[in-house]
């Protein structure tokens, strides 16, 4: 990858080393949280009991949260000193995982789950103003030129950190009694998110660091925008994203009653999900250029398909590791081509506003998939439904082909 060139680092001007390696460490925080609380509190709730509902209400607060406060926390930081507000909307939203971690020592299996289930919604407040915040620090911090090469280092690091961290808390929760190994992980990622939120502290913006409303933060949603191929584009990638939500309530259920995994096999999942994930990335660039960004979302949207099939059709183990593979290295390929097709698609003028309707238009797809797919699963049960959502998939990835 371009930025592991030889002397790329030491090519960086010296006034900018210091913000980019916090912003190196912080990633490296956020990397511990994902691989540890957020890869395993949906298999922590289906071990207490939850139902697909509930994981379904676990993963659709954060959209609610989104929808509802995007706009507001936008007008709440409006004027203020970014590392500041990036800093206490950090240090609030990462309590939370303090608090899963303390939850078995008060409450009973099934009051942790509705808990928990509160504490993401209300983690999700401070979460919305954080992303707002922190794209304005990153913008800040990194001049045009050097972006690249500092998102490419950020990706990479959080790749490698997640997997470390994955295959670690699955040792952890092997090796210890339940609940205590789920409290040491959460634990764990409420440390990792200290890490992260002191690196951000540490940034310096000057008098550069004031939050600025876009124009499309402070007026109303624009329906011209959704004419023509960004509408087209839109909707199909709505339908997709419908697809992915659908499944995300039921596959926790589904690795720890259909499949009867432990939570070791489970994380050996995640670390191929990683190392696949990093495979595909390497290909995006070559892929992008031979069929273009379109193309290159469908045919991760076929692989995402394909994991869901394969993991329906799965009898244990080996199944579960290749469908990992399958997903990683549509990730790889999703995680930069898709905002490119949002963008190419996109009107020149008016990107901000587009991206408005993007953000609203896939957290509404989160929200109605994770509730409808919690429905699904207790009506159709959980392999009949993998194989409904695979198929779901299918459609949606030929939809973008056809008609995006």
């Amino acid at each position: 990858m371009a930025f592991f060139r030889k002397g790329q680092f030491s090519r960086v001007p010296a006034e900018y080393r210091a913000n980019f390696n916090r912003l190196y460490l912080d990633v490296a925080g956020a990397g511990m949280i994902a691989g540890g609380a957020l890869a395993f509190v949906g298999v922590f709730i289906a071990r207490q009991g939850a139902s697909t509902f509930q994981v379904g209400l676990l993963n659709a607060g954060p959209a609610v949260v989104n929808l509802l406060f995007s706009i507001p926390a936008g007008h709440w930081m409006e004027g203020r000193a970014v590392e500041r507000s990036v800093v206490l909307t950090a240090t609030t939203n990462r309590l939370g995982y303090l608090l899963w971690a303390l939850l078995p020592f008060f409450l009973l299996a099934k009051a942790q789950v509705w808990v928990i289930i509160a504490l993401m919604l209300l983690m999700g407040i401070p979460a919305t103003a954080l992303v707002i915040g922190f794209n304005t620090l990153f913008a800040t911090a990194v001049p045009d030129e050097w972006r690249g090469h500092v998102a490419g280092t950020r990706n990479a690091l959080f790749a490698v950190v997640y997997l470390v961290t994955s295959l670690g808390c699955g040792q952890i929760l092997n090796i210890l009694p339940f609940p205590v190994g789920y409290q040491v992980v959460f634990g764990l990622s409420f440390l990792g998110g200290l890490f992260s939120t002191y690196n951000l502290a540490r940034i310096k913006l000057g008098k550069k660091g004031i939050v600025v409303l876009s124009s499309a933060q402070k007026s109303r949603l624009r329906l011209d925008v959704l004419r023509g191929p960004f509408g087209h584009a839109l909707a199909v990638l709505f339908a997709f994203h419908l697809t992915l939500y659908l499944a995300v309530p039921v596959l926790p259920l589904y690795f720890v009653n259909v499949l009867r995994l432990t939570d070791l096999q489970i994380s050996w999942g995640a670390a191929f999900l990683s190392l696949a994930m990093l495979a595909g990335s390497t290909q995006l660039a070559r892929l992008s250029r031979r069929w273009g960004h379109q193309r290159v979302t469908a045919f991760g949207g076929l692989l995402i398909a394909c994991y869901a099939g394969l993991l329906a059709l799965a009898q244990g183990f080996v199944l579960y590791l290749v469908a990992n593979l399958f997903v990683g290295f549509a990730w790889g390929l999703l995680g930069g081509a898709l905002i490119n097709y949002v963008l190419e698609r996109a009107p020149v003028a008016d990107r901000s506003a587009s991206l408005v309707w993007y953000n609203l238009a896939i957290n509404a797809a989160m929200l109605l998939g994770s509730l409808g797919g919690s429905l699904a699963g207790d009506w159709l049960g959980l392999t009949t439904a993998l194989c409904v959502f695979a198929v779901l998939r299918l459609i949606a990835a030929f939809a973008i082909l056809k008609w995006g």
